[in-house]
């Protein structure tokens, strides 16, 4: 290795040793030998250096600080190089496709051009739709901070309520960050290869409401190294969940796929990878992993979004300001590029200066620390975030604000509609509106009564009969337009006749009710329930426990929400007391064999032939981990939890001893439950060296959810490469009535 050379976190010798020889073989090339290159764009397959080299899905990847200055380093050295012709751009992800012909002229060597899109979708031009996706167990249990920010305890430097907060912020305060990509556009009426905008073109959207939707998927962790077509999976099904199932809820979105502390999604973090992130979407046949990612609702365009703090400074911790500013910089890197890029590359990008080709926005703008476009804290009504500058065709330079384009809210022209259905005082609303170009952001209802909705779907009750005017206006999502339709809506205020009725089901002393009255001609407007015990209630569906057994004479009363006409049904119902039973075998495992239980080796153990632990009672109890190196331990059950029974109550003694140090969650232990399959359901609790103390604590977790159904219950162990850490645990129940 060149003395002073630098190095990516955990990069090897050997590493730089191949990186040598790749650029030996780029030069050589140079000299007259033809080089096959990959799909991705020129300069990444030139250099030898970009984390896009052989990774062409690899779009608008934000490099390391490490990387980016080996990167520019040997752009100096090599600027002026012309890229062969079999290095034209081509990375459009989808089969057959190609770059369509330049028509215009750069006016500088970091100029960008449009590429015509892709699925004839260019750039956002609409208001963005940002979507979160906290993906896999290993984020934790997840709480609520007094912002109303999502946190998670696997989060060990409280980055989810920093990377919400800043986009929240986005399009607040009167912010210009965001005006620099209102700039760019897309459509029919923009060449491909232009350099700027034509009139009437759709620009790309100023943010309003930016933060639309944040999901924890805990169905099952996260992999140790996603592949990316995993990542545009995970988007595709975040799309669903967010009940995105059309391409025009997708237009303006893009989902943000955040992976756990400690993992590695597309080779972040390990020898090589030499990234912090970067955007794709699930159409491109490129991506690792098999190619592009199918979905039933359209085109997904997503950010892989590791745990950047992983890598400290070089994915910019303390860049600007604090340890987290690295989220906003690459956030704010990857959400510049895809807003003006959506569906790489189909976009703006730089498609002709020889240095810079290939590049989007934030690539051009990337590690700026002083001077023109340096990057620097935002003031957002949320609070002031590193932000970095991104690449300005207008001004020919990088900068961190712009005035906002006009037209640049882009979108549609909304026609409002709806239609309706009254029973008695009661009216439904269904909205029928359409937004030719664009997407509806928001309905404002008028009921003619001074009622009020915003929802889409409203029902309004009415205090009286008559005639009313009922006005709906709905607004499109990108560029404010509205439209509003006014109905004569009229009811009735004679009402119904009620009829009561209702089922039930006992399970011990508890009796859950279901209403099942009717109402012709009108609807209920309250219940009155009487459970001959001295207990009453107003709900619609309630749930009673008696003190003791025995039958009882209950009824409930409905009345007409117009007339106050009632009717009232009796039934005489008979609880039994019931009996908790406790369902782990072995619990204490005093029986000296790990029968029923499944056991890794070394778990089983007794106070005289394991030192340094001893049984919260008895003389026998389970140790997992404890080594001081890599390593995991599992100690699971299977139980079948009985139907019918109205509590099950999972619990245990634990006691965690460590070597650890600090608030730091190195070395865990989950709680989960399982299918019969194997399949992890739930992760119940999760324990770590930070919660290590003297002497056995005692812990109960809800099994309730698993009423009626066999589960495996397991506690998995696991420690990292140094420093011991002890989980051990004794006297387990399952404890159900």
């Amino acid at each position: 290795m060149v003395a002073g050379e630098l190095t990516e976190p955990g990069e090897e010798p050997l590493m730089h040793a191949r990186r040598f020889a790749l650029l030996t073989f780029v030069s050589f090339a140079f000299a007259g030998v033809a080089v096959a290159k990959d799909a991705g764009n020129a300069t990444d397959a030139i250099n030898p250096h970009s984390p896009r080299y052989g990774h062409p899905y690899r779009h608008g990847v934000h490099p390391t600080r490490e990387t980016h200055g080996k990167m520019k380093a040997w752009e100096a050295a090599n600027r002026g190089v012309v890229r062969p012709a079999d290095a034209e751009h081509k990375e459009r992800g989808s089969v057959g496709a190609t770059e369509p012909a330049i028509v215009a002229a750069a006016t500088g060597p970091e100029t960008l051009s449009f590429g015509g899109g892709v699925d004839s979708i260019g750039v956002t031009s609409g208001a963005p739709k940002v979507y979160l996706v906290f993906w896999g167990t290993q984020w934790g249990t997840e709480g609520t901070n007094s912002n109303g920010y999502a946190t998670f305890t696997g989060d060990p430097r409280n980055a989810a309520p920093y990377i919400q907060a800043w986009i929240k912020g986005l399009g607040t305060n009167g912010e210009l960050w965001s005006g620099v990509m209102t700039q760019y556009c897309d459509g029919s009426q923009v060449a491909v290869g232009a350099t700027s905008c034509p009139s009437g073109a759709p620009h790309v959207g100023y943010p309003s409401g930016a933060l639309a939707g944040i999901w924890y998927d805990n169905s099952a962790a996260s992999p140790s190294q996603a592949s990316g077509k995993q990542l545009a999976a995970e988007a595709v099904k975040a799309a669903g969940h967010f009940g995105n199932t059309t391409p025009a809820s997708n237009r303006y979105a893009q989902y943000v796929i955040l992976s756990p502390t400690g993992t590695h999604p597309d080779g972040f973090n390990t020898p090589g990878g030499g990234f912090c992130a970067w955007h794709d979407y699930n159409g491109d046949t490129t991506l690792s992993g098999g190619g592009a990612a199918p979905s039933p609702y359209g085109d997904i365009a997503f950010t892989n979004m590791p745990y950047v703090a992983d890598l400290g400074a070089s994915c910019g911790a303390n860049f600007v300001s604090n340890s987290l500013d690295g989220y906003s910089i690459v956030g704010g890197h990857e959400y510049a590029e895809t807003i003006t890029d959506q569906n790489p590359a189909g976009g703006w990008v730089n498609n002709t200066g020889s240095s810079f080709t290939g590049q989007e926005n934030g690539d051009e703008c990337a590690w700026i620390s002083s001077g023109q476009g340096a990057a620097a804290l935002v003031a957002f009504s949320t609070g002031s975030f590193a932000m970095q500058s991104t690449w300005s065709n207008d001004t020919n330079r990088c900068d961190l604000s712009h005035p906002i384009v006009s037209g640049s809210s882009g979108g549609g022209t909304p026609t409002a509609n709806f239609t309706y259905s009254a029973s008695a005082l009661t009216v439904s609303f269904t909205d029928t509106s359409t937004d030719s170009g664009g997407t509806i952001g928001s309905h404002a209802w008028t009921f003619g009564d001074g009622g009020t909705s915003s929802a889409p779907n409203p029902t309004h009750t009415y205090a009286a009969g008559g005639t009313y005017s009922v006005t709906e206006t709905v607004t499109d999502s990108g560029n404010g337009s509205t439209s509003s339709k006014t109905s004569a809506v009229t009811v009735s205020g004679s009402g119904g006749t009620p009829t009561a009725n209702f089922t039930y089901s006992a399970s011990g002393l508890t009796v859950n009710f279901t209403d099942t009255s009717t109402d012709s001609g009108g609807s209920i407007g309250m219940h009155s329930w009487n459970f001959d015990d001295g207990n009453t209630s107003t709900a619609a569906n309630p749930s009673h426990t008696y003190a003791s057994a025995g039958t009882y004479s209950v009824s409930e009363t409905v009345y007409d929400s117009v007339n106050n006409r009632s009717s009232t049904k009796t039934l005489s119902i008979t609880v039994t007391a019931s009996t908790s039973s406790q369902l782990i075998l072995n619990g204490g495992f005093e029986t000296g064999s790990a029968a029923p239980w499944a056991l890794t080796a070394g778990v089983l153990c007794s106070n005289s032939g394991c030192p340094g632990e001893t049984a919260h009672s008895g003389s026998w109890f389970a140790w997992l981990d404890g080594y001081g190196f890599t390593h995991t331990d599992t100690a699971t059950q299977t139980v079948s939890i009985p139907a019918g029974k109205t509590t099950a109550t999972l619990a245990f003694y634990l006691h965690i001893d460590t070597q650890e140090v600090g608030s730091i969650a190195y070395d865990t232990l989950r709680v989960q439950v399982l299918n019969s399959s194997g399949t992890v359901l739930a992760t119940l609790a999760t324990y770590s060296n930070v919660n290590a103390a003297s002497g056995y604590s005692l812990h109960s977790l809800n099994m309730n959810a698993y009423i009626g159904q066999t589960v495996q219950i397991r506690f998995y162990g696991h420690e990292d490469s140094s420093l011991a850490t002890s989980f051990v645990i004794d006297d387990v129940t399952l404890t159900v009535q």
